[in-house]
């Protein structure tokens, strides 16, 4: 993006995730996402200013689930326990588990069953 911008903007920052964006606090004027973010669905945020307590979550940014995180989570909503899930996929029950803490956090649920019931609100999952 940098690049492409051709030094017409100063960039204070450029971050993989929202969650990343979010914890280095930085103040600017203005945030510009990748095509990958979106809004919530249910608000606008148009020329609105953010103020450097306010989170980008709270401001109605959404971080997308990856394809494996929607899988974990339709194992989640099925209500097996990391282990199951781990087995199902293929993969370590430790690596399960960051999945689910991921969804968690990008939902911003606070746990298993609120995630599911957050997923299945946005159309994310059907049960």
């Amino acid at each position: 993006m940098r690049a492409s911008l051709n030094g017409s903007i100063r960039v204070v920052g450029e971050f993989p995730s929202l969650t990343q964006a979010e914890a280095a606090g930085l103040e600017a004027d203005g945030i510009l996402l990748s095509p990958r973010v979106r809004l919530k669905p249910d608000t606008t945020y148009i020329g609105r200013a953010f103020t450097a307590r306010q989170t980008l979550r709270e401001a109605g940014f959404d971080e997308p689930l990856t394809p494996r995180e929607i899988q974990v989570l339709e194992l989640l909503a099925e209500g097996l326990p990391n282990k199951a899930i781990a087995e199902r996929l293929g993969i370590s029950d430790q690596t399960a588990k960051f999945h689910v803490a991921s969804i968690s956090g990008k939902l911003g649920a606070a746990n298993r069953t609120d995630a599911v019931r957050r997923a299945v609100r946005r159309g994310l999952i059907t049960l």
